[in-house]
C-alpha cells in the first residue's frame, strides 16, 4: 500500500509555536503520521509521510494557524514509508541563510512568483539569467537547461556567491530577468527577497519549485534534465514523481547514480567517489560494522536508524 508524501512550506509572522509543536506532534502520533516539520517565526517548512487522511488531517491543523491559511503542498506517491518518525523541531529560520534581516513573509520583498506553465518560456528568453539555487551535490543529478550552478555547499553561502559571482555578472550581462528554483520553492523564494534587499532587479522565482513544474508540465515538453533530489528515503525522484535510479552513500550521505555505485570507490554503506579521501581506515572500519547491522536489521524485517538518508 503506497503511502502518501506532502512537501510544504509558507512564509508567515508565527507565534505561539511551542504550543503548535507539541499539538502537532500528538497529532501525528494520533494519525500515524512520519516526517520532518520546522517551525519558525518566519514560517512553516515540511515534508511528512503517511495514511492519505493523517497527512490531511495534519494540514488542515496548519491551515487554521494565522498566517497559513493558503498553505499549499506538493503530493506524491511512495511504495515505502519515506520517513521512520516525526521530528517537529523549532528553529531561527525555516530554511538556513544566516541573514536574519531577511523577510520572505512579507509580499513586498520577494521577487514575481512564476507558475510552471509560464516558466520555460521565461528561461528560454536569452535575456534572462536561470540560477539554481540548491546545493552542489544535488544539481549534480539534475537541473534545468542552461541554469547557473553556484557551486554551493550550503543556502549559507548563497549570499557571499551573489557577491563575488552574481554581482559582476549581473553588471556584465545586463539581464532583464534573473530566474531562480529550487525544489520545492522555499530556497528561491528566500533569494528573491535577499536580492532585492540588495538592490537587484527583474527577480522572479519558480512557484511551487521544481516538483510542482515536474508535476504540472508533461515530460515531452519539459526543460528539466535528470532526478530531483528529495530529503527522504527516496532520495531523488524522475519527471513522474517516483522513486529515481538515485541512492545514498550513507558514509557521507550524498547521492549516487547506477555509474556511481559501479566504481571500485563504492563499498555500501562504507565509502563512494565522494567520500573515499574523507574518512580514515578507522572510520570506515565502523562505517561497515553499521553497514553489517543495517544488514542484519533488514534480515529481521527491522529498521536501523543508521539506514535514514542525511538531509
Amino acid at each position: 500500500m503506497s503511502v502518501l508524501v506532502a512537501a510544504f512550506y509558507r512564509f508567515a509572522a508565527l507565534e505561539g509555536l511551542p504550543d503548535l509543536q507539541r499539538e502537532l506532534g500528538d497529532l501525528a502520533a494520533a494519525e500515524g503520521v512520519s516526517g520532518t516539520i520546522l517551525l519558525a517565526a518566519e514560517g512553516v517548512n515540511g515534508t511528512i509521510a503517511g495514511a492519505d487522511a493523517g497527512v490531511q488531517a495534519l494540514l488542515a491543523r496548519l491551515r487554521q494557524v494565522a498566517g497559513l491559511e493558503r498553505l499549499e503542498a506538493k503530493f506524491s506517491r511512495s511504495e515505502i514509508q519515506a520517513f521512520h518518525r516525526l521530528k517537529v523541531r523549532l528553529k531561527r529560520e525555516i530554511v538556513t541563510m544566516g541573514e536574519p534581516q531577511v523577510s520572505p513573509y512579507l509580499a513586498s520583498e520577494v521577487g514575481t512568483h512564476v507558475p510552471p506553465g509560464q516558466w520555460d518560456a521565461l528561461i528560454a528568453d536569452p535575456d534572462t539569467l536561470v540560477i539554481d539555487t540548491r546545493n552542489s551535490y544535488e544539481v549534480a543529478i539534475g537541473s534545468f537547461e542552461g541554469a547557473i550552478d553556484p557551486g554551493t555547499a550550503t543556502f549559507r553561502d548563497f549570499p557571499q556567491w551573489v557577491e563575488r559571482e552574481l554581482r559582476p555578472l549581473v553588471e556584465q550581462r545586463q539581464p532583464r530577468a534573473i530566474a531562480m528554483f529550487c525544489t520545492g520553492g522555499i530556497r528561491c523564494e528566500k533569494a528573491t527577497a535577499y536580492l532585492q534587499q540588495q538592490g537587484f532587479a527583474g527577480v522572479h522565482h519558480l512557484e511551487g519549485g521544481i516538483l510542482r513544474y515536474l508535476e504540472e508540465i508533461p515530460e515531452p515538453l519539459s526543460s528539466w534534465r535528470g532526478e530531483c533530489f528529495v530529503f527522504d528515503k527516496r532520495v531523488a525522484v524522475n519527471h513522474q514523481l517516483e522513486p529515481g535510479e538515485h541512492s545514498v552513500c550513507h558514509a557521507c550521505g550524498l547521492p549516487l547514480s547506477p555509474a556511481d555505485r559501479a566504481l571500485a570507490s563504492y563499498v555500501a554503506g562504507v565509502s563512494c567517489r565522494h567520500c573515499i579521501e574523507r574518512f580514515s581506515d578507522a572510520d570506515r572500519q565502523r562505517f561497515a560494522e553499521r553497514q553489517r547491522q543495517m544488514e542484519r536489521a533488514r534480515q529481521r524485517g527491522e529498521y536501523h536508524l543508521g539506514g535514514r538518508p542525511v538531509g
